[in-house]
């Protein structure tokens, strides 16, 4: 006799049920979706400020249903879009079926989605009973003249900067630098590895539903050392010979490792929304970066004069081409202050303030000079933002290249602060040492001799 028994039969009976239940549970979930025809299955020209209507078509609808339930619009992110109005009224047509329509108007710019619920009218949570696929909408902000002015000036300084760098790029530097690599390669591996972890890392704590934030602060993140950091190093006392070194090696090397990163790492963040790798977009911009460093290394070979008298400006013009894009993206996207939250101030001031720790601790580690460490510590947390924005808004489609964007400017606003407080105090502590100087040598001259003079 079965041990079992007679609990076998009630087990058999079980076994023997499961694959009905399963079915039966994929036939209940198959009938909450709800058989509904949206005249467009995607809005992706909506700008902001302007409404479309949407029409709608439903076969699966009863009287019942209208009497005793009630249709709403609902936006996945009210922020972005709204609808009117949120109920729906339904007329039925001549072939059956039930039709209506409502509009959307574009709030913000962004990605979002709408579907259509249905819901009892004393239900005061207002579940779904049968619910519809959504339909995408992408809210972009409509061209302006300022907006191809800013691209095409973008494009222009970048290339004259680079064609600047070329005019400086010191061979036997470069030389000395592959002799005795220690300081740059410590800039490589602070600036390439650890700030795009760290950008990767901060997009995800910060940003974890954010596509747009996250991939404008990875791109900053891998971008190569900014012009100011030389600017920097010198002002705080570093070795200004290798950080404008470092500068060079991470520009030369960004070529390569951008597209590196943004193919690997990158492919995380891109599969996390809407915006697709743009492959050909990011090795044209790299390959278009190369040709104005070949133009100006041709100038300094075959027209020294030319070549000196544009390397003089290389520094000032440096900076000023930072500050003018910041300013301009500024000016250009000020609607994207409306992104300013305290995770984007956050991740701002993280971003540089991490890249001088990381560069610091390396440097202490392999017992760098002091100004070494300086340098080396300067050039790890400043990154080029300007080359993060232009390849931002040439790579990515809209309205992702405008949300973008708020990362790097974000960085840029924050990244000489800590510098500047540093500068600060050690301004206020060399006038201090000076002004106790100053007071020794003068109690020293006025203080009359504890001993008579012998004679």
């Amino acid at each position: 006799m079965c041990p079992l028994w007679p609990l076998h039969i009630v087990l058999m009976y079980l076994i023997a049920l499961c694959p009905l239940w399963f079915v039966a549970c994929q036939i209940a979930s198959k009938a909450a979706t709800w058989g509904v025809q949206f005249s467009s299955s995607e809005l992706e020209s909506l700008f902001m400020y302007q409404k479309q209507q949407v029409g709608v078509s439903v076969d699966q609808l009863t009287q019942d249903d209208l009497d005793n339930r009630v249709i709403r619009a609902l936006v996945n992110n009210p922020d972005i879009a709204s609808v009117s109005p949120s109920e729906l009224v339904f007329r039925k047509e001549p072939g059956g079926l039930w039709s209506s329509a409502f509009t959307v108007s574009g709030d913000f710019l962004g990605y979002t989605s709408i579907k259509l619920c249905m819901s009892e009218k004393r239900d005061a949570e207002q579940k779904c009973l049968k619910e519809s696929k959504p339909i995408d909408v992408t809210v972009k902000r409509k061209p302006a003249v300022i907006d191809k002015i800013f691209t095409y000036s973008v494009i222009i300084l970048v290339s004259i900067i680079f064609i600047n760098f070329g005019c400086a790029l010191d061979v036997n530097s470069l030389k000395q630098a592959i002799m005795k690599p220690i300081g740059p390669v410590i800039g490589l591996l602070s600036h390439f590895l650890f700030l795009p972890l760290l950008s990767y890392g901060l997009g995800e704590l910060l940003f974890p539903d954010n596509q747009q934030l996250r991939l404008g602060l990875f791109f900053t993140g891998i971008s190569p050392a900014g012009g100011a950091s030389n600017i920097w190093t010198y002002s705080l006392g570093g070795n200004l010979n290798l950080s404008v070194t470092m500068t060079a090696v991470s520009t030369l090397a960004s070529f390569g490792l951008i597209p590196l990163w943004v193919f690997t790492l990158g492919q995380a963040i891109f599969k996390g929304g809407p915006i697709g790798v743009p492959y050909s977009k990011i090795m044209t911009s790299a390959v278009g970066l190369v040709v104005p460093l070949a133009i100006g290394y041709v100038i300094q070979v075959y027209c020294k004069r030319l070549s000196n008298i544009m390397v003089r400006i290389l520094k000032p013009f440096s900076a000023l081409l930072i500050v003018f894009i910041v300013l301009f993206a500024t000016i250009t996207n000020f609607y994207l202050f409306k992104l300013f939250t305290w995770e984007i101030v956050v991740a701002g001031i993280g971003l540089p303030l991490l890249g001088y720790l990381a560069g610091l601790l390396l440097a202490l580690a392999l017992k760098q000079k002091p100004e070494d460490v300086t340098a080396i510590s300067i050039e790890t947390g400043v990154q080029n933002t300007g080359i993060a924005i232009f390849l931002l808004k040439f790579c990515l489609p809209q309205p992702a290249a405008d949300i973008t964007t708020v990362a790097p400017v974000a960085v840029a606003l924050m990244t000489p602060l800590p510098l500047l407080m540093l500068l600060m105090w050690k301004r206020c502590r060399g006038a201090s040492n000076t002004k106790k100087e100053i007071l020794v040598e003068e109690g020293h001259h006025s203080t009359p001799p504890l001993l008579p003079s012998k004679y």
